[in-house]
């Protein structure tokens, strides 16, 4: 199934549906479509052939979301560009792709002229703003164009989307996300349009996000208008849930925090706001708590655990988990489950392994093992290391699983830390740490050492307002961890190194203490 399938078959039956808002820009399904069908034929004019490649660099816009499907219609790999990227990233994804077209922002205008002459095999740069002298505007390009009626005809295996990992320890690494990947998840987790309100869903996250991009295509296929920010920011996505009647939104937990903070929370009207998701990266503890208690009760709370390789989520901790409700026990039960990422979606297995690859029992640390027919169909040039036996996968992040079937993560394979022989999660003292009514946040790493191997290093954010000692924070630990397991050394920090998602960067705090320690 080609993915432009999302938009073309509800805009055949409802094509007076709204479905995508953006600043003052209100489409229906009939318009979305008239303009992919006009930028699909403005592809072919330019040359383009089936599988090649085509770039976006830009925040988001309805002439990304045009721009997604109109490659689809007209069988072209898009490569959402993260629009952070420094220069030979940039280079780096663009040319190991082979992109043959790009697509670019005003904002970027001048970053792609600095580094085109690097670009081997661009041939054709538009913009998606004004027309420049050197990049013609891709407006202009669909207003002169004839809508193109027929869809390419393209395998369930060819690449749909090319999207590169943030490539926080390393260069990104292109997946290659199939036809197929797509329309397994987007048609197994939402019904089809039917022509009724499904309401509203507000995306912030980036589109070069696969949780952006999958955002894109399930709210489009299931009938929900979405509403763009083209970033997010805090006292902006409050006054859209409040104007535009927000049902679903997604949020990383940085962001989680910025709408607590924001003054103009109080003041927000959420009575519409039904499913509020979050992921992307380790939700703290105080901050998911302190939602809860923030907003309205009728707020269903999603943590969303996944992978750009699996397409999206592979596990879910539904709303039910999150209302602490119930006898003392359930609710101690709950709050314990609050640091899991829940239970794998019905199309997913998983399982716990050793260094070996023999599966764990409950209650004991491994490597998470995924298997789901959205696996991608691999890395673009270069071999998949995490490939195992009988269409399984190793994820390189470290859980466990509870007897009812909850997993917990424990942080990455390479952020494991091993004190005299003995391994050591950083995720299990974080989550002591960030149950201080002190701590705000807290990250740990392991630092060289020549009598252990390694010791455990924590960097600890106090609450606003709050202020704890080293000393404190040590007591606090002893009496809830193995002594192996205490921190040796704990530095109280006003923030975290994170990367726009919301990642805490260990390296970075590995080489702070480097750094300190030369």
């Amino acid at each position: 199934m080609n993915t432009v399938n999302f938009v073309s078959i509800p805009a055949s039956m409802f094509p007076d549906q709204e479905i995508l808002v953006f600043g003052e820009k209100r489409l229906t399904y009939g318009q979305l479509y008239d303009r992919i069908c006009r930028l699909a034929s403005v592809f072919n004019q330019l040359g383009l052939k089936q599988r090649d490649v085509v770039a976006v660099m830009d925040t988001n816009s309805d002439l990304y979301v045009t721009a997604y499907y109109a490659s689809a219609k007209a069988g072209l790999t898009f490569l959402p560009l993260n629009y952070r990227a420094k220069d030979p990233e940039l280079e780096y994804m663009v040319n190991t792709a082979g992109a043959k077209a790009l697509l670019v922002g005003p904002r970027y205008y001048e970053q792609i002229r600095r580094v085109r002459p690097k670009l081997a095999t661009v041939s054709i740069v538009l913009a998606m703003g004004e027309a420049t002298s050197d990049f013609p505007s891709v407006e202009r390009l669909l207003a002169d164009a004839s809508p193109q009626e027929a869809d390419a005809e393209v395998e369930d295996e060819d690449i749909s989307v090319l999207m590169y990992t943030s490539g926080t320890t390393s260069l990104p690494k292109g997946v290659m996300l199939r036809f197929q990947d797509f329309t397994a998840y987007v048609t197994a987790n939402v019904e089809m349009a039917d022509g009724s309100d499904r309401g509203a869903a507000l995306v912030c996250v980036p589109f070069y996000h696969i949780a952006g991009m999958v955002a894109m295509m399930t709210n489009i296929w299931t009938g929900r208008r979405i509403v763009l920010m083209p970033q997010f920011e805090a006292r902006t996505w409050l006054a859209l849930v409040e104007r535009e009647r927000i049902t679903h939104a997604f949020v990383v937990p940085t962001m989680m925090k910025q709408l607590l903070d924001e003054p103009n929370f109080s003041k927000t009207d959420f009575s519409s706001l039904t499913n509020l998701a979050y992921g992307g990266a380790p939700m703290p503890l105080p901050v998911i708590r302190r939602a809860i208690e923030a907003f309205p009760k009728h707020v269903g709370f999603v943590n969303a655990y996944g992978q750009t390789e699996t397409t999206s989520s592979l596990t879910v901790l539904g709303p039910e988990d999150h209302r602490l409700e119930g006898t003392p026990e359930e609710i101690e039960r709950k709050l314990r489950r609050l640091n899991s990422i829940g239970r794998p979606l019905p199309d997913v297995e998983v399982k716990i392994i050793d260094e070996n690859g023999n599966p764990l029992p409950p209650g004991q640390v491994g490597e998470i093992c995924i298997r789901t027919p959205r696996i991608m169909k691999g890395y673009f040039g270069r071999e998949d290391d995490a490939a195992l036996p009988d269409g399984f996968r190793a994820t390189r992040d470290l859980g466990w699983m509870d007897e009812e079937g909850y997993i917990y993560f424990a942080g990455r394979k390479d952020d494991m830390i091993i004190r005299g022989g003995e391994n050591i999660a950083p995720a299990e003292i974080e989550v002591v740490l960030t149950s201080h009514p002190a701590v705000e946040e807290a990250a740990v790493i392991g630092v060289p050492s020549i009598e252990w191997g390694q010791t455990v290093y924590a960097f600890v954010v106090p609450r606003p307002g709050k202020s704890v000692s080293p000393k404190e924070l040590d007591a606090f630990c002893r009496a809830r961890l193995a002594s192996f397991k205490c921190p040796e050394n704990y530095e109280i920090v006003d923030a975290l190194s994170k990367n726009p998602l919301g990642k805490i960067l260990r390296n970075e705090l590995r080489a702070r203490v480097s750094a300190g320690s030369a």
